[in-house]
């Protein structure tokens, strides 16, 4: 062992000095950093999350429904002692009064009683400047609480008198911290805070308003665990609709979503670079095994052991993989600052120092990409037999055995899942990764044997010749140079795929003339004195339809529950009340995709075709929905696609009549606002209880979301880059030394070198341009992928995508090896010769 350790320090100190572990170390540190980045800032998110957790919720378990709470679960949480509070919400439109400008605002309203919070502090100002300060107290009657924003909005300050509907309240305080603000990513819109008991006066709430309701409860832990149990039991029942519990184990936690798809998105791209520094490692450590073969067969003639030499390499790589991955945790501990930073709008609160868990998985995950990918062909040294002191032509490389790469690979996939976080992302991630390797090797071999038969060697130029005898001399390392170019150009390609066409596409998909306001909750009697108010200001064109909500009950006479479905959404839509409409005629911009629109035809419905494969429906379905106590039977007549990009008013169900009897209804409209100053401020002040969104503004600031999480993921691409750069770098250079004494011979027979340099970049551009135009099929395959399942819109890959991907491999390529291989040419003759010879 003393031995094996000595050699190891000595072979270790000579391979840094000489640059031999150049690659490896950095491929592990790039691998390593861009995991436990990830790794740092989904710790410290998850610990928030659960310190947080009850604030977030706003008492220990919280009872959410589309109408007011049922009384059972009242009764329940009393019977065990637990305190409860009950509040709503629903977005409105508030404005100033017209001696102050009359400016309106789409806000938040939320009524709540006394109570309020059972968990976390609400923190309140007095003025504009001043710190918030932690009250038990709720608005009282007559006062509105507001977010600062909104009074910056409307001109208006503290003591001033806020119009909501039919009344008017006075402004009495600032909210600084709400603590279930929760979903505070799709929370756009300024908070009002009001008292309960004011509701009423504004008039806001109409039989068929969308409310949300949420009933939170709080009290000793068991007596909390029961009313879960039972809440939860009761709700799987079936018997209530549009009811769900929200906990942070048990329920749906809204308040995470955004930030779990960030992490996802985050952690797809840490996994694509490990698996591309996965490669590097592989090529790397088998030139660097290549380069040792001699070294190792002296070893043998002065006397050292098998044993020896394999425990000196393996010590070696230990220390290396420790020192790599160490580096990687302490680069990854840094740049996960920069996602918090970059994410700031996200993360609410001061996120708890991280675990120690990123720190094991980082060290883990580095050793095991360099022994299971950098090990194998290092271990073979110790089996380089003496003789090869003497005879250059045994003791070669051979394939790994199945068994230590399967081990290996094993190994490290499995890390890879558990840094996915997500099964279905990381068999993606892994499975799609070994499918394009399998991929781009077999189609670089099919083009090696038509590259060699579509070359006539007696016509072609030298150079032209030399390099295709080059390539398929050597068919195997042809493929693996290839298979590891388009592997890293891969990701290169579709990096820029990601950043520009779909990204661009995703922000285009809405049209420039699209309708830019909507307006809900349009009581019968102001419908027809609305739309005479649009066409007066100018507003030639818009949408016009009823909106009715009811709940899918049963298809086909069969009662329908979400425990009748597997998939999430199937059951949310299942659970929830839907927007119903109706028209005589199918709306423009909708197409019907199967059966036909029949106009006026009573009790047949039009189905939006994703709600129907989604849910499993089909034409000649029946269809029951609850509409305000009323059940009503349709039967599905056609399909339609809607484009929900196209921001027009769209309803996965419509019926094919001009209206429906003795239900209740209210009316919404999509236009685009004129440009004339003060039309909104108009429209709320002549309906009051009309509710305007200016999508405009809220389309900005999704927008500005999306471009936090685009940046941070654009930052970790960088170390993709990388890893696919060092991919490429490894990929060239690692046949340097048969390329070395290749020339070496063709020189003594008197090849020049600027032949010699026309053959190298021959082959260089030969092997990038086919790399290039691979990856960028599959990278285009890929990116169709991503738009048609994840973007969910329309997205075709322009025809310049291969050409230009092709081009960019021949350049990577030609790049790569003028700075791997440029000493290959520039040796003096009589050195290269003494080395071929060696």
């Amino acid at each position: 062992m003393t031995d094996s350790l000595r050699l190891g320090w000595r072979t270790l100190w000579r391979d840094l000095r000489a640059g031999e572990l150049r690659l490896l170390i950095v491929a592990v540190l790039l691998a390593v950093a861009a995991l436990t980045a990830v790794g740092f800032f989904a710790d410290r998110l998850q610990g928030g999350l659960k310190r947080d957790a009850r604030q977030l919720l706003g008492g220990d378990a919280v009872i959410v429904s589309d109408n007011p709470t049922p009384d059972a679960f009242v009764a329940q949480a009393k019977s065990l002692g637990l305190e409860g509070t009950a509040t709503y919400g629903f977005p409105t439109m508030a404005r100033a009064d017209d001696v102050q400008g009359g400016a309106s605002k789409l806000v938040a309203l939320k009524a709540v009683t006394a109570g309020y919070p059972l968990r976390g502090n609400l923190q309140t100002s007095t003025t504009f400047a001043g710190p918030g300060e932690i009250t038990r107290d709720i608005p009282p009657a007559g006062e509105v609480w507001v977010d600062a924003s909104l009074l910056d909005s409307l001109g208006l300050k503290i003591g001033d008198p806020l119009l909501l509907g039919d009344t008017s309240l006075r402004v009495g305080r600032i909210i600084t911290l709400e603590p279930d603000r929760g979903a505070g990513f799709m929370s756009f819109s300024p908070r009002v805070m009001l008292n309960q008991a004011d509701v009423a006066r504004t008039g806001l709430v109409q039989p068929a308003s969308r409310v949300g309701y949420r009933y939170a409860v709080a009290g000793a832990d068991p007596a909390v665990k029961r009313f879960t149990e039972w809440a939860e039991a009761t709700i799987k029942k079936g018997e209530l609709r549009g009811v769900r519990l929200d906990s942070f184990e048990g329920g749906r936690p809204e308040m995470r979503q955004t930030l779990e798809r960030a992490e996802k998105f985050l952690s797809l791209v840490a996994l694509l670079a490990a698996l591309l520094s996965a490669v590097a490692v592989a090529l790397a450590a088998r030139g660097f095994a290549a380069s040792h073969l001699d070294d190792c067969a002296m070893l043998r003639v002065l006397g050292q052991s098998q044993r020896t030499i394999a425990m000196a390499y393996a010590f070696e790589f230990a220390v290396i993989g420790l020192v790599a991955s160490g580096l990687g945790v302490a680069i990854g501990f840094a740049v996960h600052y920069v996602f918090v930073l970059l994410l700031a709008g996200l993360v609410e609160t001061a996120l708890p120092a991280a675990t120690l868990w990123p720190v094991a998985f980082g060290l883990g995950m580095g050793l095991t990409l360099l022994f299971a990918f950098g090990l194998p062909p290092v271990l073979q040294l110790a089996r380089v037999p003496p003789l090869r002191v003497i005879r250059r032509d045994v003791g070669g490389l051979k394939p790994a055995s199945l068994a230590v790469l399967g081990i290996g690979v094993a190994g490290f996939a499995a890390l890879l899942m558990a840094a996915s976080s997500d099964i279905k992302l990381g068999l993606i991630a892994v499975g799609g990764f070994a499918g394009a390797v399998a991929v781009f090797a077999l189609l670089s071999w099919l083009a090696v044997k038509v590259l060699r038969r579509s070359v006539n060697e007696t016509t072609a130029p030298r150079w032209l010749v030399l390099a295709t005898r080059q390539i398929s001399a050597r068919p195997a390392y042809a493929v693996v140079q290839v298979s590891a170019l388009a592997v890293g150009l891969l990701a290169l390609v579709l990096l820029v795929l990601l950043r520009t066409d779909l990204v661009a596409s995703w922000r285009k998909a809405t049209p420039p003339d699209a309708p830019n306001r909507f307006v809900i909750n349009v009581m019968p009697d102001q419908s027809d004195a609305f739309q005479k108010s649009l066409r007066d200001a100018g507003v030639g064109k818009f949408d016009w339809y009823p909106m009715i909500r009811g709940r899918l009950i049963a298809i086909n006479d069969k009662p329908v529950t979400p425990d009748d479905y597997v998939e999430d959404r199937a059951k949310r839509l299942v659970d929830r009340e839907f927007n119903l409409s109706n028209a005589m005629e199918a709306p423009e911009h909708n197409s019907i995709t199967a059966g036909a629109w029949k106009p006026g035809a009573a009790g047949e419905v039009s189905v939006e075709e994703g709600l129907a494969e989604t849910l499993g429906l089909k034409l000649g379905d029946t269809l029951r929905f609850d509409i305000g106590g009323m059940q009503n039977d349709a039967r599905i007549t056609s399909l339609r696609k809607v484009d929900w990009g196209s921001m027009h008013a769209n309803f996965f169900v419509m019926y094919t009549v001009a209206s429906l009897a003795d239900v209740p209804v209210t009316y919404m409209g999509a236009f685009r606002a004129p440009e004339t100053r003060g039309f909104d401020n108009a429209l709320v002040r002549s309906y009051p209880n009309v509710t305007n969104v200016d999508m405009s503004a809220t389309i900005n600031q999704v927008q500005r979301v999306l471009d936090q999480v685009i940046r941070a993921v654009e930052f970790l691409f960088g170390f993709t880059l990388a890893a696919g750069l060092v991919v490429l770098f490894a990929a060239v250079t690692a046949t340097r030394e048969e390329r070395a004494r290749e020339f070496a011979v063709m020189r003594a027979v008197g090849a020049r070198a600027s032949l010699l340099r026309q053959v190298q970049r021959a082959e260089l551009i030969g092997v990038g341009l086919l790399a290039g135009f691979l990856a960028s099929i599959v990278a285009s395959v890929i990116g169709w992928g991503l738009a048609r399942y994840v973007f969910e819109f329309t997205w075709t890959a322009s025809p310049i995508v291969p050409l230009a991907g092709a081009l960019a491999g021949a350049v990577l390529a030609l790049a790569a090896g003028w700075w791997g291989l440029r000493d290959v040419l520039r040796r003096p003759v009589v050195d290269t010769l003494r080395r071929a010879a060696e």
